[in-house]
């Protein structure tokens, strides 16, 4: 059973392995609510999944710690296990989706684990650590539906709840639901009155499904750059305490996660994967208007985000919040377009950074051109700006 005197033994034991992690108050992301960013991503291994891990792995008996343990996971669970391994000395096997971020596989390699690479996503990752535990007798580390597991997440929520003083509510990145499971439990037996809320990827939003139609729901598919999040299907025990414990959950899309990774990095100096960005991605979308003017506290829980793909999610930031813009622009092929139409566009204050002209395709004019121009803008609004500045100059915009 999950219990506060759990989770209050969790935090002692945690003493010796973890990072209390900083809680950073900051005015520059949304002016709607007091924000708090609780800041996990600069937990080691860079996620909180080292809490639950260890926790769990802990409270092994020395002959369970002597076969060895077991744990799938899309990467961050994988550092968190593999790291409490090595700490107790004792051998770990990790099944990983073969799509997991190359820079998770290579942290997990270096703390000493076995590797298993399985084809599909978590949840063919788990069917096949299933497997392999039975054939080597070795403990499971659940990634979330384990109360030992639970239990060490629920430790933020003690945190949050010392470092913010009349929080009034706490903001949680939603996937299989262990964390919101532990912070939701942890907070509401110290303080019922504040808050919790999830939020899921809107590419796999299985516990929104789920907890609306009152039962767990297995998703056919996940999509989602959050790759940390991404799981079919809620656990039992985390479904119960979501059920609960916790005041609602919303979904954010990939464009809004990406405009929230750039915020973070751009005006709080901060690196966050695409799971830990949901909650500002949340709260910057407007996802929660009953927090207006109150102190919410973000749990920003990973920051493992692959580089390769890190310069992709910046321009889909950049383009979801008016940063970037391509105008497609008909004119006659004729001397003195283009410098008319860059004019105009500096006069407004843009940056060209690409330029691609061709002839016009049949049905238009013989003598007509395309130009497309990728533009550095500073909003919507000045997008908006340049083009009519084009379109009262006698220009057609296409598209």
């Amino acid at each position: 059973m999950l219990t506060i005197e759990k989770i209050i033994h969790a935090q002692r034991v945690l003493e010796e392995a973890i990072y209390k992690t900083d809680v950073i108050r900051t005015s520059k992301l949304t002016d709607e609510c007091e924000l708090f960013l609780k800041a996990e991503n600069l937990q080691k291994t860079g996620s909180f999944k080292i809490r639950g891990a260890y926790y769990k792995i802990s409270r092994l008996s020395p002959e369970e710690k002597k076969r060895g343990v077991i744990a799938c996971s899309a990467g961050n669970h994988a550092q968190g296990v593999a790291l409490a391994a090595q700490k107790n000395g004792i051998p770990a096997l990790i099944c990983l989706p073969e799509g997991a971020p190359i820079s998770k596989v290579e942290a997990t390699r270096s703390y000493g684990a076995e590797l298993c690479l399985v084809p599909g996503v978590y949840d063919d990752a788990y069917r096949r650590a299933l497997e392999l535990q039975k054939e080597r007798s070795l403990t499971f580390i659940h990634p979330f539906d384990d109360e030992d597991v639970i239990a060490g997440q629920g430790t933020i929520g003690l945190e949050i709840l010392s470092q913010v003083k009349d929080v009034d509510a706490v903001i949680v990145p939603v996937g299989g639901g262990g964390l919101i499971s532990g912070v939701a439990f942890a907070v509401k037996q110290m303080n019922p009155k504040v808050q919790v809320y999830g939020v899921q990827a809107a590419g796999a939003a299985s516990m929104v499904t789920s907890l609306h139609d009152h039962k767990i729901e297995c998703l056919p598919s996940v999509s989602t750059i959050a790759d940390g999040i991404a799981v079919k299907q809620p656990g039992e025990h985390t479904f119960a305490y979501c059920s609960k414990y916790v005041d609602g959950i919303v979904t954010v899309t990939d464009e809004e996660i990406s405009a929230a990774i750039l915020a973070l990095i751009e005006k709080r100096k901060m690196i966050a994967e695409g799971a830990g960005a949901t909650p500002v991605a949340a709260v910057m979308a407007g996802k929660f208007p009953q927090l207006r003017g109150k102190k919410v506290c973000c749990v920003v829980s990973g920051g493992n985000i692959d580089v390769t793909i890190l310069s992709r999610v910046i321009t889909r930031g950049l383009v979801m919040s008016g940063r970037q813009c391509t105008l497609n622009i008909e004119l006659l092929d004729k001397p003195g377009q283009l410098v008319a139409v860059s004019e105009i566009i500096a006069k407004c204050g843009a940056n060209v950074v690409g330029v691609h002209h061709e002839h016009a395709n049949a049905g238009s004019e013989v003598i007509g051109c395309y130009l497309r121009i990728d533009m550095e803008t500073r909003n919507f609004a000045h997008i908006q700006e340049i083009k009519q500045a084009l379109t009262q100059a006698g220009f057609k915009l296409c598209g």
